[in-house]
Parts: C-alpha cells; sequence; structure tokens
C-alpha cells in the first residue's frame, strides 16, 4: 500500500512536479481534399460555360446588343416599370384593406375578404389576364344608375332609363389597363395575407399598454403597429414586386403591343433571331429585378435598426 508522502503530489514527494510551462500545442488543420476537387469541378465547368457564351453563333451578341437598347424596346422598359409600380401600389392598398377586413371580427367583412383571397389566389395571373381582356363579352358597357330601371320605370310611365353615367367596355379594359387590372387583383389577394402575417406578429399585449396608457387606435397602428408589422411585411413584399416585374411579360398575351417583352419578342420574329432576344429579354430582367433587390436590401435595414440595435448591445456585453 502506498503511503501518503509518495505520491506524485503530496507535500513529501521525492518526484518533480511536472513541467507546466511547455511550449503550446499547434493545432493543424484538418485536411479537405474534396473541397479542391470540387472547386476544380466547378472552374472547369464554369469555363465551358463562358467559352459557350463567347463562341456559340446562335447568340450573336453584336445583333443582340443592338437591338435591346432601340426605342421601341426602351419604351416597352418604362411601360413594364409603370405597370409593375402601379400594380403593386394597388394590390398593397387592396391588400391593407382585405387584411384589415380578415382581422375585423365582422363575419360578413371575413367571407368577403377570405372569398376574394380564395379566388385571386388559386386562378393564374395568365388566365386572368386573358380574362379581363375579353370581358367585354360578358359587359359590352359599363354605367352607374338605379338599378332595375327596366322593370320600374315603365310602370311610372317613364321613358328612357335611369344611367348616369356610362362608358364602352372596350374603350375603358384596352390591353394595358385589362392585364393590369388583372394584375393588381391578383396581387391584392396575396398583400393582404403578408400584410395580415405582419400586423398578427406584433404581440397583443404592447397594443393593450398602449390603450391603457390612453392612445388612440390610429396612434396605436402608426406609432406601435406599423412600424414593428412592417420588419416582417417588407422582404415579401420585395419579393411579390420582383414577382410581379416579370409577371408583366404575361401583358403580351392580352396584348400590350408597347410591354417589354411583346417588343423583344417582334423583333425577333421579325428578324427570324429569336433566341438571342429571347436572351436580351433575360438580360433586361435580371438587370432590373437586380436594382431592385438592392432597393429591398436599404429598405429592410431601415425597418430592422431597432432589432439590430438590441443585437449589437447584446454582443457587446457578452464580451
Amino acid at each position: 500500500m502506498t503511503s501518503p508522502s509518495s505520491s506524485v503530489d503530496g507535500p513529501g514527494s521525492r518526484e518533480p512536479a511536472p513541467d507546466r510551462s511547455s511550449a503550446p500545442i499547434t493545432a493543424v488543420p484538418v485536411r479537405y481534399p474534396e473541397r479542391w476537387v470540387a472547386a476544380g469541378v466547378v472552374l472547369v465547368l464554369a469555363a465551358m460555360f463562358v467559352n459557350m457564351l463567347l463562341t456559340n453563333p446562335a447568340f450573336d451578341w453584336p445583333f443582340m446588343f443592338e437591338h435591346m437598347f432601340s426605342d421601341p424596346v426602351v419604351r416597352g422598359v418604362w411601360v413594364t416599370l409603370s405597370a409593375t409600380v402601379l400594380a403593386m401600389l394597388i394590390g398593397v392598398l387592396l391588400g391593407i384593406l382585405l387584411a384589415v377586413m380578415r382581422l375585423s371580427g365582422n363575419p360578413v367583412l371575413v367571407g368577403v375578404s377570405w372569398t376574394y383571397t380564395w379566388f385571386f389566389r388559386g386562378v393564374p395571373r395568365l388566365v386572368l389576364a386573358v380574362l379581363f381582356g375579353n370581358i367585354a363579352i360578358l359587359y359590352s358597357t359599363i354605367h352607374i344608375g338605379l338599378p332595375f330601371d327596366n322593370y320600374w320605370m315603365p310602370l311610372l310611365g317613364l321613358e328612357g332609363d335611369a344611367r348616369f353615367f356610362e362608358i364602352n367596355t372596350r374603350t375603358l379594359l384596352t390591353g394595358y389597363t385589362a392585364g393590369l387590372l388583372a394584375l393588381a387583383l391578383s396581387e391584392g389577394a396575396y398583400m393582404a395575407e403578408i400584410i395580415r402575417a405582419g400586423l398578427q406578429s406584433v404581440d397583443k399585449g404592447q397594443t393593450e399598454a398602449a390603450q391603457a396608457l390612453g392612445m388612440s387606435r390610429s396612434r396605436i397602428m402608426r406609432r406601435i403597429t406599423l412600424p414593428q408589422a412592417m420588419r416582417v411585411v417588407i422582404p415579401p413584399t420585395g419579393n411579390e414586386t420582383i414577382a410581379m416585374l416579370k409577371d408583366t411579360a404575361l401583358l403580351a398575351y392580352v396584348p400590350v403591343t408597347i410591354e417589354l417583352f411583346y417588343q423583344l419578342q417582334a423583333i425577333g420574329t421579325r428578324t427570324y433571331q429569336i433566341f438571342p432576344m429571347l436572351v436580351a429579354a433575360c438580360l433586361w430582367y435580371l438587370a432590373i429585378t437586380s436594382v431592385l433587390m438592392v432597393g429591398q436590401y436599404f429598405l429592410e435595414r431601415r425597418f430592422d435598426r431597432g432589432e439590430r440595435g438590441v443585437r449589437d448591445r447584446i454582443v457587446g456585453g457578452a464580451h
């Protein structure tokens, strides 16, 4: 049996204590050769793709750049941008109204909002664009007046009709307005769900606390609910804007002859250079969506300042 005095760490130990001042251990990083192999394969594929872009005569880059900045195409770009802005503006306003109706608690308003969202989210936008483009088959004229005038006016001995305003449907719903209306109404259904989710993401306790302090409902919505809901609403709204920009190509099927994709397609059909014009359409949409993505990034940072400040304080306190 070993006595306590003979232990290494005991007070009476005869063995020297281990030297703890040795050099630190050098960590050797783990090698991942498969990463270099994968990187080499990707570089080879990228080089093959660039070679195809530069050498394949089907692209015809001089012809493409000559026509993709022509006057009709530039006008088509502005029409596409205007359709995107107007459709999103109408869609956002309509989405706010539908979201408030859905959250109102009134069963009639809830039912109307749900039915609208159900219909316009279920029907493809291409079908809606063609449907609104042919709406004159259903209504030759659009008028405002007293209902059932064909029945009660003859009983009163009156002639004519009780219409205060009337317009021909073909005059009102041109290709551009019909397509714009289809896109805007469809977008309203999607924005209603996005805005509803944003409003519901705000803790109800904050609203109750603000009401206890005597704040009005409009001020609570403006100062408390909306600023926090925007952090949830902005990212999907940015995605919807980019999707709307691309969906404006559906106006070519109404048809809207001054739209970007229609103009590029017309040039390709007229010159028998269809593929270069399709590539030009891709380049135009990529350029515009890239600008929108940059704007979305800065807008998200603008509404995320408070959250980032809290995270920075937490990280700073941890250090």
